[in-house]
């Protein structure tokens, strides 16, 4: 399942852009939706990369760190190294924890490689950072937008990218056309690991949104 160069642009990234508006950067998710989402891509980055895996026998699909060393992304190296400590905690347990505080870590990261400007503050509030090249912000969007257009499913990276949005409820905020067969059908063809991930995240959201009610 190796696909992942830690060094660019992440998974994290791209869901980040798609969650937010490609020009003024303003949400269209509620935070704790979004942390959510981000977890799920930190952790899809990391299953793509063989940097973790799933313990798919366990029963309770239990994250562990596969001990293949180092890597160039601080967050990423941080995730790495609190599974690498607690081997025993199923992906649910991991997504709740790490959504604590991978919103402003994936903010932080991408106004560092440049990719959001620093918020500006006005008065007592603080606003989103803004993307800083709208191109580059739209992009993951209108990726997964032609995907559906043309029916075709994308490489697997996209694929967990377009499940992560359905996963949020992202996917019918953003897009043009929301096609659940055809959400399921590229799901369907992932690996198991990053399909049970992709449950995890939905049915952690669903609670949320339930707690809210």
């Amino acid at each position: 399942m190796a696909e992942g160069d830690l060094s660019g642009p992440s998974l994290a990234d791209d869901l980040y852009f798609v969650m937010h508006d490609g020009v003024t950067g303003h949400a269209r998710l509620h935070p704790r939706l979004a942390s959510l989402g981000l977890a799920g891509a930190v952790i899809a980055e990391l299953l793509l990369a063989e940097r973790v895996a799933v313990d798919l026998e366990s029963g309770r699909d239990r994250l562990y760190a596969t001990g293949r060393g180092a890597v160039g992304d601080p967050l990423a190296q941080n995730v790495i190294d609190h599974v690498d400590a607690e081997p025993d905690h199923p992906l649910d347990t991991w997504l709740l924890f790490l959504s604590r505080t991978v919103y402003a870590d994936v903010q932080s990261k991408m106004i560092a490689a440049k990719l959001l400007s620093p918020p500006a503050k006005r008065l007592l509030k603080s606003q989103q950072p803004a993307p800083t090249d709208t191109n580059t912000a739209v992009w993951p969007l209108a990726r997964l937008n032609l995907a559906i257009q043309r029916r075709k499913p994308p490489a697997v990276r996209d694929c967990v990218l377009y499940g992560l949005c359905v996963a949020t409820g992202c996917a019918q905020q953003a897009m043009w056309e929301h096609d659940s067969a055809f959400a399921s059908a590229m799901t369907a063809t992932l690996p198991a690991p990053l399909q049970r991930l992709i449950i995890h995240t939905e049915v952690a959201i669903g609670r949320v949104v339930i707690s809210r009610r």
